[in-house]
């Protein structure tokens, strides 16, 4: 790809002479006045503008500051007759890539040029990056069901401000990362940190210096030059405070002061440092029912609580948990080279009648072990001996329920028999005899049935 580079001046022998020696390698447009360059970029953006300081009309300065204002991403060389150096200073703090002072070394400026289209590609690749991991984040919210598609909507609302405290509250495998992790790549934060403590991991007495840092000198068999904490390491980014239900009272207090002041005292310090980073904070409890019980800073919770999201459990997303065991099997089958083609009916049955205490994680987890132990075709309910749903337990007795479902054909009868004796023997790991006396019912009736509805059991009658 040819690189666009704009070149400003108003001397017609330099702006010619840089034309004729830039226009073999770059696109080159040229310009005479800042207002004609601004009018150029508007136009068609260049990767590149090497911008005379002295210039007739608006100056150098003035210019570099429109173009910023227009494309941030625009690499600019500020060219000088003169190298005062206040000039020089407000230019790089408005964001100029670097200066060259006249007459001009054509050797500098080859380097200079190139330096600065490094620095495009790199941003360009950056960028694509950004976007790719959004959109990947996004196909992880995976669903159709309304409850998703809300906390999709919710999550591209949210990110539009760079600044707003989240608090993400749902069941443990729900997506809660995903979600904060999807609210830091679609902002303007994207290009910085995202940093993640989990409050719950780590041991009350060292949490305050894993989130604020400490001084050097602090303790004993500390680094020399003390330690930044995860607020320092976020400036710029997004903090994500994973579990902040477990956070101690008292660093829950220096918490609520370092957000209200954007700034923190590192364990150990005198001197204020200000950071800027964004909160996301998720739990798995309601923090309000932890509030009143004391456990939780009722101000804290309210600065936390700016834009709220509850993650929906599994299973109050209706037809989203076949459709998320199905993209599940097929990735397990690819990955583990397996000719999995489906769920059978009764598969699909067992999977939306079971609770899914552990969500969407929970269901992940059962359709990999499904497919790296089983080898057949369809998966049936006989792939899932290892969940048990709908299950309650009263002292020594267990009650196990097993969904029915009327086939739009009829034969009730014969989905029910067909189904029972699924259960029977998924209930007992594949052994024929205690799934013909659970079932009160002779061995060969079993054997009989297992044929009539082609069902394969291995012989496991130990």
């Amino acid at each position: 790809m040819t690189h666009r580079i704009l070149i400003v001046d108003d001397e017609p022998s330099l702006l010619q002479s840089l034309d004729t020696v830039l226009s073999d390698q770059y696109d080159t447009v040229l310009a005479r006045s800042g207002e004609e360059a601004v009018e150029r970029i508007r136009e068609n953006t260049p990767d590149l503008v090497l911008l005379d300081m002295a210039l007739p009309g608006i100056t150098g300065l003035e210019t570099l500051r429109r173009i910023k204002a227009f494309d941030a991403g625009i690499v600019v060389i500020m060219i000088t007759a003169h190298e005062r150096v206040p000039d020089v200073v407000a230019a790089m703090k408005i964001g100029a890539f670097n200066y060259l002072i006249k007459p001009l070394d054509l050797d500098e400026l080859e380097v200079t040029i190139a330096n600065g289209l490094q620095t495009v590609r790199l941003t360009r690749q950056i960028e694509h990056l950004r976007l790719e991991q959004s959109e990947r984040l996004n196909r992880s919210l995976i669903g159709e069901s309304r409850p998703v598609q809300a906390v999709r909507d919710l999550i591209a609302r949210i990110a539009k401000s760079d600044d707003t405290t989240v608090l993400i509250e749902g069941e443990s495998g729900t997506g809660k990362e995903l979600a904060a992790m999807a609210i830091h790549y679609q902002s303007a934060r994207s290009a910085g940190p995202l940093v993640t403590i989990n409050c719950g991991a780590i041991a009350r007495d060292l949490i305050e210096v894993e989130l604020f840092g400490y001084e050097r000198g602090t303790f004993t068999g500390g680094l020399p030059k003390g330690k930044k904490g995860k607020f320092e390491l976020a400036d710029g980014g997004t903090l994500l405070l994973d579990e902040i239900a477990e956070m101690p009272l008292a660093t829950q207090t220096t918490l609520l002061r370092v957000m209200e002041e954007r700034a923190l005292y590192p364990v150990g310090g005198t001197a204020k440092r200000p950071v800027d980073a964004r909160i996301v904070a998720t739990t798995n409890r309601a923090l309000r029912d932890a509030v009143q019980a004391g456990a939780f800073r009722e101000d804290l919770y309210y600065r936390l609580n700016v834009a709220h999201i509850v993650m929906p459990p599994l299973r109050d997303r209706g037809s989203d948990i076949l459709l998320l065991a199905r993209l599940f099997l097929t990735q397990y089958a690819e990955r583990f080279g397996k000719a999995f083609s489906g769920l059978s009916e009764d598969a699909e049955a067992l999977l939306l009648a079971n609770p899914w205490r552990g969500n969407v994680r929970e269901l992940k987890n059962a359709m990999e072990r499904v497919a790296l132990v089983e080898d057949d075709a369809v998966v049936t309910p006989l792939h899932f001996t290892f969940l048990r749903p709908s299950e309650t337990v009263a002292g020594t007795d267990t009650h196990r329920h097993v969904q029915l479902l009327v086939p739009p054909q009829g034969n009730l009868l014969e989905n029910a028999d067909r189904l029972l004796i699924e259960h029977a023997i998924a209930l007992h790991q594949g052994n024929r005899s205690q799934a013909a006396k659970f079932l009160g019912i002779p061995r060969q009736n079993l054997l009989y049935r297992l044929r009539k509805y082609h069902l394969t059991v291995p012989e496991t009658e130990n």
